[in-house]
């Protein structure tokens, strides 16, 4: 006796499809454009060229890719009257999530850092968070959501 499963049924609300289509989908543009806005803005202004900013355009990233994962999937099935995702593409929109979490962790971490060492060792902060120990601070954000999302799935 072995069964395997290959989709899963999504439930989601009965009535008011077509209006939660046009909300999730404004929702979802508006946070692509925000975002987007963050990226370019911190990557042309130098004066943005900063600590701070870094990470926030790091977390920007985050953001478009915690929503590029989840909110595709919600907008396809939003308006079928059945709704489904296969086993693989479920594990992949899991693997995917948890990475963008356990990232997103690590980095509101080490911007706290950041804050606090700019706030509270105002001196010695352009030798502790210079711009290559910023880039390997934030791969290392990366790569710990990487590790957090295979152990997980």
């Amino acid at each position: 006796n072995q069964t395997q499963v290959t989709e899963f049924g999504l439930l989601g609300f009965s009535q008011g499809q077509p209006f939660l289509f046009a909300l999730f989908l404004a929702i979802y543009l508006a946070t692509l454009l925000g975002n987007s806005a963050i990226l370019c803005l911190v990557s042309l202004d130098p004066r943005l060229h900063s600590p701070m900013y870094f990470f926030l355009s790091h977390l920007s990233c985050l953001d478009l890719c915690y929503s590029s994962v989840t909110v595709p999937k919600i907008l396809a099935n939003a308006l079928r009257p059945r709704a489904t995702i296969s086993y693989g593409g479920c594990l992949a929109q899991m693997f995917f999530l948890m990475w963008c979490a356990g990232a997103e962790c690590a980095l509101l971490a080490l911007m706290a850092y950041d804050r606090y060492a700019a706030v509270c060792h105002p001196l010695r902060y352009a030798q502790a968070l210079s711009p290559s120990a910023c880039a390997r601070a934030a791969a290392g954000c990366w790569l710990w959501g990487l590790l957090d999302s295979a152990v997980h799935t």
